[in-house]
């Protein structure tokens, strides 16, 4: 008997004492992600379990990879393109419109008066860790794979489907802005102590945990939708922020904009209610999502990496490595070439050695970074120079390289080569 709506992506079952099952499991891939389609039925389910007279449900995956890690970012260039095809002024609702879905799936399933718990077995990372937040009760089973994670600053994205809204208010600011800015990962007794989950079992007693509590009959409300909540560290709120924002500064010369991008989603969004604050921090993304460097961070580090590790057990093309060489030759970021060449690849982003000059910290007086134009320096000047040298040598390399070879070289010219992970690689399309 088919119960609830038609869908792929996940199934539904329903156990003998009436709580309902949803299980991610998508059809011909070994983990759960956040696609359209998956996103699409989510919003279904939601709509369906409000009405029905279901119990309440307990979510879990249907693999045993992981409960689910993240977006589809094929999908997510796919939707880059389409939005910086349209005209200027129609992209930010185009972008709203478009990644708000999974947010807004996310929102009706938390407040359908239904109880939902879900049981953790694996990663729960990105979209698939804003899915357990939106839960009511989370278990977690004590195992070193079952882990809770945000890592969109690592690829130049934030957390579009409430995370940098639900985990502040969830385990506190200072404690959430580690998973939110740095990628830390939570899991087993350390959620539970941190406050992300609330029960830590054996393996394999997840789900049945989980559903014990759905039987409990408990209150299927979220903290903050509750009338007088508020987060304990709400008045330091600024403070916290804004010592955040300067050691972000410090260490990245403002050249990575999704760790601003997350502040400014929780110090806008956490004085407000939940629903205006889910769609500040859409907002916030959706401008964040048209700048390059998210782009280029998803397609040298996620992209290139699977196609180096793809690439690599097969064994690697040779030419891979000499079109790295000659790159890293026509640059010189580890050359010993003066104090003031090291600090212009230092404020660009390079990874260079600065033994030479220990009085270099990072900061610049204004700051003004290496892509202004003014002050004119000598060693900016040279640097700007070097990388149009370099981008003309890696137009020599495409022809000789095939699409997959040329994001792996990009991710070992990142990785290995000292180039920074915001412009990209120049083997894949080179600057842009």
């Amino acid at each position: 008997m088919t119960i609830g709506p038609e869908l792929k992506q996940f199934r539904i079952e329903l156990s003998r004492n009436g709580v309902l099952h949803l299980i991610f499991d998508m059809p011909g891939r070994s983990m759960n992600v956040f696609s359209n389609a998956a996103i699409e039925e989510l919003g279904l389910f939601a709509d369906y379990l409000r009405q029905s007279d279901a119990v309440g449900v307990v979510i879990r995956s249907g693999k045993s990879s992981a409960f689910c890690a993240g977006a589809d970012l094929a999908e997510l260039e796919t939707a880059y393109d389409m939005i910086m095809a349209a005209p200027p002024g129609e992209r930010d609702r185009i972008a709203f419109d478009h990644f708000f879905r999974l947010s807004h799936a996310l929102r009706r399933l938390e407040t359908t008066g239904k109880p939902v718990a879900v049981a953790i077995a694996g990663l729960a990372l990105g979209g698939g860790c804003e899915f357990a937040l939106a839960a009511h009760h989370r278990v977690v089973a004590d195992h070193a794979q079952a882990t809770f994670g945000l890592p969109e600053s690592l690829v130049g994205l934030l957390p579009g489907g409430g995370g940098t809204q639900r985990l502040p208010r969830m385990i506190g600011i200072e404690a959430a802005l580690p998973v939110l800015l740095e990628g830390a990962r939570l899991g087993g007794a350390a959620s539970v102590a941190a406050g992300l989950a609330d029960q830590v079992v054996p393996l394999g007693e997840e789900v049945a945990a989980a559903e014990r509590w759905v039987l409990s009959r408990p209150p299927a409300t979220q903290p903050w939708d509750r009338p007088g909540w508020r987060a304990e560290d709400a008045p330091r709120l600024s403070a916290i922020v804004g010592e955040s924002r300067r050691k972000i500064l410090f260490e990245t010369l403002g050249h990575y904009p999704a760790p601003l991008a997350i502040l400014d989603c929780v110090e806008q969004g956490f004085p407000l209610p939940f629903d205006a604050a889910i769609r500040t921090e859409m907002e916030i993304f959706a401008k964040l999502i048209q700048r390059r460097e998210p782009r280029n961070m998803i397609r040298t580090l996620f992209l290139g990496r699977l196609d180096y590790e793809r690439l690599k057990k097969k064994g690697l093309n040779p030419k891979i490595a000499d079109a790295v060489a000659a790159i890293s030759n026509i640059l010189g970021v580890h050359s010993e070439r003066g104090q003031e060449l090291s600090e212009a690849f230092a404020r660009a982003g390079f990874r260079v050695d600065r033994s030479h000059n220990a009085e270099f910290d990072g900061r610049i007086a204004g700051a003004v970074y290496w892509h202004d134009d003014e002050p004119r320096t000598w060693g900016k000047e040279l640097l700007r120079a070097r990388l149009t040298d370099a981008e003309a040598a890696a137009a020599g390399w495409r022809s000789q390289l095939d699409e997959s070879e040329r994001r792996a070289a990009d991710y070992v010219l990142v990785t290995q080569a000292g180039f920074p992970a915001y412009l990209g690689g120049l083997l894949a399309a080179g600057l842009n």
